[in-house]
């Protein structure tokens, strides 16, 4: 999938360092996810199901 135009966001816990982070795009039917300090290196695509359970899981 071509993610080269997808809105790119990072967290708003993101320092003016930018410090260890990473951005998020959606894109149809997944979440896409890049280190912040490589936007042109690998991009892990996963479902929004997918997404939602770690985001769940990481908020327990």
């Amino acid at each position: 999938m071509d993610v080269t135009s997808a809105a790119w966001r990072k967290s708003s816990y993101t320092t003016a360092n930018g410090g260890e982070c990473v951005e998020l795009a959606s894109v149809p039917d997944m979440v896409a996810v890049r280190d912040s300090k490589d936007p042109e290196g690998p991009k892990l695509l996963v479902t929004r199901r997918a997404f939602a359970a770690l985001l769940s899981d990481i908020k327990r």
